[in-house]
């Protein structure tokens, strides 16, 4: 997945990026598990889960002030660093027999705070490692390395090394931290000044504004900003029901859950592996529209679908389609945002797109509890169709001189 004619830096960055994703794969179960051996409480675990999703919302936008502030590869490695000891002490405290709520609480919002920053600066270093025609390609082996090392590798090892040891998968997880610290280290230093910024000279609030400004300014970029909102408030309805609407709906036996759900990963390998063959043929925006008509076919007939095999594939295309989706708006924003915004205005966007997951994953809950789990995904299915009317409607390529306040077009 690492092609060479990406580079040596690449290589090395996306090392780092499957490394740390294997390890992440591992932890958030294995808290899951721990949080059941220490509390029985849902409003609790649930507690544990949410405090994990806050950083972002947040201090998203702080993130990106420093990861346009910083030197990006230093700041990446020295994440890193602090995430392997963090997780290498919570270790320490479940082998000792010394795990509370209060200590889980703690390391789930520290590490997903510190992922913030590592986010940022890793979304803006990249366009500094390869050339710009091949920020596609590169965002989609990034993705799809992830989904291998996450899906097929980790998540099934965590249940394994629980069972084996509770300390296990967190101890595995510092290691896999430690590793990408040193493999972003090892990145050519060149890579990093050539994105490095120039110095600061506002306030943290004035370039949190300014990176806001621009991408409001952008008016590409914020339309698509605001459909990848509204898109995600139906994803994250659908996800909130998956399991519901699979298992009363599909009639997924509960043993075959784990294989319906790999077609979602199967699905978003491939969908990452062709997203830059897509971009050359159409060009990145019309295959951003194209790409969203496909997701509204999937996710209706996923709506329609009422047995295991054809839901399962419906979810393969859709998450095909939302991977696509998010390399390409991932590589044009690294084309079209200058260096020294590219870490608020990344961080901007994600937060941006967050705001709208909670909110539809609420009212999934509140709507398949009244009416079941098959309007929910009837919704979803409507919204995207609106997402993808308004995409044809409005989504068009940057003009240059006119999108923004430096003419980044």
């Amino acid at each position: 997945m690492t092609s060479s004619a990406l580079g040596r830096d690449f290589r090395l960055l996306w090392s780092a990026a499957v490394s740390s994703r294997f390890g992440d794969a591992l932890r958030t179960p294995a808290l899951a598990l721990l949080a059941a051996t220490v509390t029985r409480d849902p409003r609790i675990i649930a507690a544990i889960t949410v405090v994990g999703q806050l950083p972002p919302l947040l201090f998203g936008l702080l993130g990106g002030v420093y990861a346009d502030r910083w030197d990006r590869r230093r700041t990446m490695a020295l994440v890193d660093g602090v995430r392997a000891t963090v997780v290498a002490a919570l270790a320490v405290t479940v082998a000792l027999g010394r795990i509370s709520v209060a200590v889980l609480l703690v390391a789930a919002f520290l590490l997903a705070t510190l992922g913030t920053l590592f986010d940022s600066a890793s979304f803006a270093l990249l366009p500094a490692l390869v050339p710009p025609d091949a920020l596609p390609r590169a965002n989609g082996r990034l993705q799809a390395g992830a989904a291998v090392a996450g899906g097929f590798l980790g998540a099934p090892a965590a249940g394994v090394l629980f069972a084996v040891a509770p300390a296990l998968p967190f101890a595995v997880d510092a290691l896999t931290f430690a590793a990408a610290a040193l493999l972003v280290l090892a990145l050519a230093p060149v890579a990093s000044a050539h994105s490095r910024p120039v110095l600061r000279r506002g306030s943290v609030w004035s370039e949190i504004v300014e990176g806001l400004r621009w991408l409001r300014a952008h008016r590409t970029l914020w339309r698509v900003t605001v459909l990848a909102a509204a898109s995600n408030l139906a994803i994250s309805g659908i996800m909130a029901v998956l399991v519901l609407y699979a298992l009363d709906v599909l009639r997924v036996p509960p043993a075959g859950y784990g294989l319906f759900a790999a077609a979602a990963i199967v699905g978003g390998v491939a969908g990452a592996l062709g997203a830059s063959r897509l971009a050359a043929r159409l060009g990145t925006v019309p295959a951003l529209r194209a790409v969203l008509a496909v997701e509204t076919v999937a996710l209706a007939g996923f709506a329609l679908a009422r047995d295991p095999v054809s839901g399962g594939f419906a979810l393969a295309v859709f998450a095909a389609g939302t991977v696509v989706w998010n390399s390409l708006c991932a590589s044009y924003g690294q084309r079209h945002v200058p260096a020294g915004l590219l870490g608020r205005v990344g961080a901007a966007q994600r937060m941006v797109g967050l705001l709208t997951a909670p909110v539809g994953a609420a009212l999934a809950g509140l709507a398949a509890a009244a009416y079941g789990t098959v309007p929910v995904a009837g919704a979803a299915a409507g919204t995207f169709a609106l997402v993808t009317l308004a995409a044809w409607r409005t989504l068009r390529p940057a003009e240059p001189g006119v999108l923004s306040p430096t003419g980044a077009a």
